[in-house]
């Protein structure tokens, strides 16, 4: 399927996702969110991805919304321009390759991957309280349960972006590289993730996204009903088999 605002190409089983409007910093308008929900939507869909990534064409990851044009501040307008909510139902893990700035709801996209790799060029905030508005696309939810409640308060509040090394220091980004080796980092990354079996990852991503907003003791049951399922699973069987034959194990998925 052709897309306008996004490259989206599959390397065996990673998927890649390119934001695709290098002439405005890529940022986010009507169309480039409808596509990129499409293309979660294939994602989802397709047994054969187990890892996507998504990163910027060009200087920047996404500085932020594009309301320019005819798009209204309406409900369900907002609804429409929405990133975040559609990266983050994804089941397989998404990194998020930062090669330049990830401002406004281009940040908020970033906090619905799984992980992310940042240039170390790149600048992250959500700078929204400066214009009269607050990130509405998941931002001043996902942000506290990352850096804590004060760091977060502190970049939502003054509005200020902070350094790649920064982010990486509060615990925002989980890794700064240079911009040329952007790339390479998180294709290998994705590469051992696909290596591993593909029910474990998903799982693992479950346990931990829906822990967060259980209390300990159900978080724990939570982890040992997957772990549970986990065993009755032919990967699970593979793995072990693999294990003893000394050889590396063929996951199915199943």
């Amino acid at each position: 399927m052709h897309y306008d605002t996004i490259v989206y190409q599959k390397s065996g089983q990673i998927g890649n996702i390119t934001l695709n409007r290098p002439e405005v910093n890529n940022a986010i308008n009507a169309r480039l969110a409808e596509e990129l929900f499409d293309i979660c939507s294939e994602v989802s869909q397709d047994e054969d991805i187990r890892v996507v990534t998504i990163t910027g064409e060009g200087e920047a990851f996404c500085i932020g919304t594009d309301w320019s044009g005819s798009l209204s501040t309406d409900t369900a307008e907002t609804r429409i321009l929405s990133v975040a909510a559609a990266v983050a139902k994804l089941n397989c893990p998404v990194i998020a390759a930062i090669n330049g700035d990830a401002l406004g709801q281009g940040l908020e996209l970033a906090l619905a991957c799984d992980l992310r790799i940042a240039a170390e060029t790149a600048r992250l905030g959500l700078p929204q309280i400066v214009s009269g508005s607050i990130p509405w696309d998941g931002g001043t939810q996902r942000l506290p349960r990352l850096v804590g409640r004060a760091r977060a308060m502190e970049m939502i509040l003054l509005g200020e972006p902070i350094s790649a090394g920064e982010a990486y220091r509060v615990g925002l980004v989980n890794k700064v590289v240079t911009l040329e080796e952007l790339s390479l980092i998180v294709t290998d990354m994705a590469q051992g993730m696909v290596s591993s079996a593909p029910l474990a990852l998903k799982y693992a991503k479950e346990a931990i996204d829906k822990g967060l907003d259980l209390t300990l003791e159900q978080g724990l049951h939570l982890e040992a009903d997957l772990y549970s399922l986990l065993q009755t699973s032919l990967d699970r069987t593979e793995g072990v088999t693999a294990f003893q034959e000394k050889r590396q194990p063929k996951f199915k998925g199943r």
